[in-house]
């Protein structure tokens, strides 16, 4: 697929056609390997017409579910395409997101901003990229070959996961040159809203390359349970401090990196990175 970065929304024309849309996207794109601008435009348009059922359509059965079938492609994946080619998602993290920092880090620490197959024009509300932009899997993946270039060959990962997406767990360590070693639940105590249950857990993963087992004693690391039972905050996806203390009971004295930081605590040897982080230390 071609990249493309889409700076502004499309005006919703006053007239439009669903057949000639339809029609217009099978003809730009063979075996969607041509993802232009036009196209982009296109599904968004068609999206947003279809969602709100303006006057011209409203009457109609046409649908933006129907659209997607016609196209010839599901919608969780038109969805992802329309999100990543306009600021208010993708391109945010590349206009709004400092470089990372220069230098090598002994323990990185990485809440990813999973991007989830929930389709918001069609009124759901509860989805990450309502609270911060989202990356999807091959987003994460390229992020992989920075993070090479600030990790030492001895590193340890400390990687936040839902249970959704685990799936991807082996392609992004693989890609950022991780082995996985285990994990430690987050148990929020509260239940939260779910597909198929109650979702009141969080995996975090332990991956590592080289030399990566823990640098304190085996009394400490005896007194960390692999289930934390620990309340959730208010602020979405926000992750309690007791990890970061985890973190350097395990590899003490070492220098951290906060990747996807939500905000910073200036802790001692601790770099945080990201959108939401109230600077560098």
């Amino acid at each position: 697929m071609n990249e493309i970065i889409i700076l502004e929304e499309p005006k919703i024309p006053t007239k439009w056609d669903y057949n000639q849309s339809v029609k217009k996207i099978k003809v730009l794109v063979y075996k969607w390997k041509n993802l232009t601008a036009d196209v982009v435009n296109e599904l968004y348009i068609a999206r947003e017409i279809l969602s709100r059922k303006q006057s011209y359509v409203a009457n109609t059965t046409f649908t933006w579910e129907g659209y997607c079938e016609d196209i010839g492609v599901d919608r969780s994946t038109v969805h992802r395409w329309i999100n990543r080619y306009f600021v208010a998602n993708a391109t945010r993290l590349e206009l709004e997101t400092p470089p990372l920092p220069e230098g090598k880090y002994d323990v990185i620490y990485a809440d990813i901003p999973w991007a989830y197959d929930v389709d918001l024009s069609s009124g759901a509300t509860r989805s990450p990229e309502n609270n911060y932009p989202v990356m999807d899997l091959d987003a994460i993946k390229e992020f992989g070959e920075k993070i090479k270039n600030i990790s030492y060959k001895n590193c340890i990962l400390f990687m936040w996961i839902t249970a959704p997406k685990l799936n991807w767990m082996n392609d992004v360590l693989e890609a950022w040159g991780f082995e996985y070693k285990t994990n430690i639940i987050w148990d929020k105590i509260k239940p939260n809203m779910g597909h198929y249950s109650s979702v009141r857990h969080e995996i975090l993963v332990i991956a590592g390359k080289g030399t990566c087992s823990p640098t304190c004693d085996g009394k400490t690391i005896q007194s960390i349970d692999s289930v934390q039972s620990i309340e959730k905050s208010a602020r979405h996806s926000e992750k309690p401090q007791g990890f970061v203390e985890i973190i350097e009971k395990l590899y003490p004295n070492k220098k951290y990196l906060e990747l996807f930081a939500r905000n910073n605590d200036k802790r001692k040897n601790w770099t945080y990175w990201g959108n939401e982080a109230n600077g560098n230390d």
